[in-house]
């Protein structure tokens, strides 16, 4: 989990386009003036709301183009559910909230699969010692 890149439900699509940029991230939670998560904006939103209508980002507010209500989880998430969540719901981020709706990091499809990665790439070093070692 990285730490959650955000941007205020005040700011610009361009705002967020430009965040996402600079932490180089597939996508920004969008917080209120309470600073919960109020939905999420991600490269698809550019790609689906954004680019085909002509909307120009420095003019569009970002909540108008961003995802809501965004699927959260929270610290109690395990990665099987977190990683159940993105592949039946076809995910790729998850913002990660504590119990106020505020944002603790952003979970990515990437994240969770390196992880299972290198737990599979242990199972089968230690196994491969085991059998070795015999």
């Amino acid at each position: 989990m990285r730490g959650g890149t955000s941007v205020a439900i005040e700011a610009t699509a361009e705002d967020a386009i430009r965040a996402m940029l600079e932490r180089h991230v597939g996508a920004v939670a969008v917080l209120d003036e309470n600073t919960r998560v109020a939905g999420i904006f991600t490269e698809r939103d550019v790609l689906r709301r954004l680019s085909v209508s002509g909307r120009e980002p420095a003019q569009t507010p970002v909540r108008e183009v961003m995802t809501t209500p965004v699927e959260m989880a929270t610290l109690d998430t395990t990665p099987g559910q977190a990683l159940a969540t993105m592949v039946e719901r076809h995910y790729r981020h998850l913002p990660i909230v504590d119990d106020d709706g505020r944002l603790l990091g952003m979970l990515s499809i990437r994240n969770v699969l390196q992880a299972r990665v290198d737990t599979l790439t242990k199972q089968l070093d230690e196994a491969r010692s085991v059998r070795i070692s015999r």
